[in-house]
């Protein structure tokens, strides 16, 4: 097929940076909602989506869009794709996702059963046999992905396997960890690049500097992973080879530095071997300490982080000390920025100062304020 449709995904609040990030891939947004980007690209369309955005949940290849009010209309909708363009013969096409919002339908279990009798029934017409998919199902594995929202129905094929926040190099987390597309996202919210300075001193797993070193040398969020749709037959592998081939050549050799620190030795072990599994431990200073006595003699930096809550802390008077704290630290580091992240509605009260600007992100179904500080400008160079 020559055009894709594809669809990403994304934590509610992050749909301006994913689009964003579609756009520099020269795709062209078709739409974009609460939670997803809709978008079209070429026969390498998918390739490249796995293997560049940094802050969508995962690649759905969308195969049709129709309304339906009853199980009826659902199964002829569904029925009435053109299936033999997607599945081929003998694959694994498991229903495994299902989500219904504000429809008249909405046992998943339903929508489930009827989506999957749908397919094999037409399966069986284009390929043959009595029990198509229940017969021959082989190794390669093309999900289907069914949303239904205020009775509009969209199915899709997930073409990534495992999350795209899954980047294959944190193989060991501390409790509560940032999602890493979550961590890409904060790094572009900041008005943060390669030169200057930046510090996470909660940086517990690590995945912050890592986002912001990968992004910093424009390392493909999925260079060091595998994705689902490298097994199918209907995609050239020579894309495939072309894709991940192209982005190796794309890392740049800038020289930078950012650090972190945590007040456990363990998370900062860990850290560490995240930051040399993913290749950038060269970039990345890790250091135990506690948050309260960072200070630097560097202007115009940046403080990035996802300060404990919840899992991490064990009671509100903790969190209330640990915020009034890194208030204290902030306010001896004039010319610096700090962007947090929290779930904690008294941040602000805590911290002893109101942010510039507060963006609201849900982390999964938690509501949390990513809190910005931004710092004065530096100064530019004199012209000589």
């Amino acid at each position: 097929m020559e055009n894709y449709t594809l669809i990403a995904p994304c934590f509610f609040g992050l749909e301006k940076i994913v689009a964003r990030e579609i756009q520099a891939l020269d795709f062209e947004i078709i739409k974009t909602e609460d939670g997803r980007v809709a978008f079209k690209t070429g026969p390498d369309g998918i390739a490249k989506a796995n293997m560049w955005l940094r802050t969508a949940e995962r690649v759905l290849w969308q195969v049709a869009e129709f309304e339906a009010y009853t199980f009826e209309e659902l199964f002829q909708g569904v029925k009435a794709i053109s299936w033999q363009k997607y599945l081929p013969y003998g694959v694994y096409f498991p229903i495994s996702k299902v989500s219904s919002v504000r429809s008249e339908l909405f046992s998943k279990r339903d929508i489930q059963a009827i989506t999957k009798k749908a397919i094999v029934e037409k399966m069986k017409m284009q390929y043959g046999g009595d029990e198509y998919g229940m017969i021959r199902e082989d190794e390669e594995v093309m999900p289907i992905f069914v949303f239904i929202h205020k009775n509009k129905v969209t199915i899709s094929i997930d073409t990534s396997g495992l999350a795209l926040h899954k980047r294959g190099y944190r193989e060991i987390a501390t409790a509560a960890p940032i999602r890493e597309t979550l961590a890409a996202a904060m790094i572009s919210l900041t008005p943060w690049r390669p030169g200057r300075p930046l510090v996470d001193p909660m940086c517990g797993s690590g995945t912050i500097l890592i986002e912001a070193v990968m992004k910093g040398r424009n390392m493909a969020p999925g260079i060091n992973r595998e994705f689902l749709s490298e097994d199918w037959r209907i995609i050239d592998k020579d894309i495939w080879r072309q894709t991940r081939k192209e982005a190796y050549e794309q890392i740049n050799d800038l020289d930078f530095k950012v650090y972190g620190s945590d007040i456990d030795p363990e998370a900062v072990a860990i850290a560490k071997e995240n930051a040399d599994i993913a290749g950038v431990a060269d970039y990345i200073d890790f250091t135990v300490a506690d948050m309260v006595t960072f200070t630097s003699k560097e202007e115009y930096g940046f403080i990035i982080t996802n300060p404990p809550y919840g899992e991490r802390l064990e009671d509100e008077v903790s969190v209330e000390r640990l915020y009034a704290d890194m208030g204290r630290m902030y306010k001896k580091l004039p010319t610096w920025s700090l962007y947090a992240i929290t779930s904690y509605e008294d941040f602000e009260f805590c911290f002893k100062r109101k942010a510039e600007r507060k963006r609201k992100i849900y982390n999964g179904m938690l509501r949390s304020d990513y809190y910005q500080y931004p710092g004065p400008r530096p100064p530019k160079p004199v012209q000589k």
